[in-house]
């Protein structure tokens, strides 16, 4: 019996593979060799003083669209402010077409009439006061006195009614102007004497009532009195 490990006869005993060999590892490098453009480079030439009459076409045509581009966009702020301050001015006109209603005109005269009447009582008083702070208490006393029953024909609660109208109006254009929707100088070339002088009257009256009806009662009209420009200003 022979051994299963021995070689048939006559054949050479098989090689022992050898293991295989490792490539050996290159070195790692952080540094990389810039890549250098053989071609020379050219300086940037000027458009503007280029030799060539298409590149000055082109740089000077580049710039006329420019400036039309930018002439143009002003010219669009110019006609969105005229619009606006047109439509300012529109609009106080609008509050100009409402004060000639008859029912406003009604308020206006009931209201006039009350204080030329008192004005006659205190012609008197009113020549005799050296200060113009004298001056402004009489006239506080007399819008104080006009809103009573001997103030005048007119009963009391139907001249309140006239009275209250005429804050209204006056509180319309007061928020006309604040918020800009009106035009400050139309309304005050309107209604600034007249806001100006009710006030003058009435000023102490709306003090007492804002204690007892509301804290803001009449309060857009002050607003607007207080902006009006002094007489010092418009000289």
């Amino acid at each position: 019996m022979t051994s299963t490990d021995a070689p048939p006869a006559g054949e050479a005993p098989a090689a022992t593979p050898k293991p295989p060999v490792k490539a050996a590892a290159l070195p790692e490098t952080i540094e990389a060799s810039p890549w250098v453009s053989t071609h020379e480079i050219k300086k940037e030439s000027n458009p503007f003083t280029d030799r060539d009459w298409r590149m000055l076409f082109y740089a000077w045509s580049g710039l006329a669209v420019r400036i039309t581009l930018v002439l143009g966009a002003m010219f669009s702020v110019y006609q969105f402010l005229a619009a606006r301050d047109e439509k300012r001015v529109e609009y106080a006109l609008d509050m100009v077409e409402l004060w000639e209603k008859p029912e406003f005109q009604t308020a206006q005269r009931a209201v006039q009439k009350r204080i030329d009447s008192l004005n006659a009582r205190y012609e008197a008083t009113l020549r005799e006061q050296p200060t113009m702070n004298a001056r402004a208490f009489v006239l506080k006393r007399i819008g104080a006195e006009a809103m009573t029953a001997d103030g005048g024909d007119m009963p009391v609660e139907e001249f309140q009614e006239q009275f209250d109208r005429i804050v209204y109006f006056l509180n319309r254009i007061s928020f006309c102007v604040e918020g800009d929707l009106c035009s400050r100088k139309v309304i005050d070339a309107y209604f600034g004497e007249y806001a100006k002088s009710f006030w003058d009257y009435f000023a102490g009256y709306v003090a007492d009532r804002r204690k007892v009806i509301s804290p803001t009662y009449a309060e857009p009209v002050e607003t607007y009195v207080r902006g009006l420009p002094t007489a010092a200003t418009k000289e």
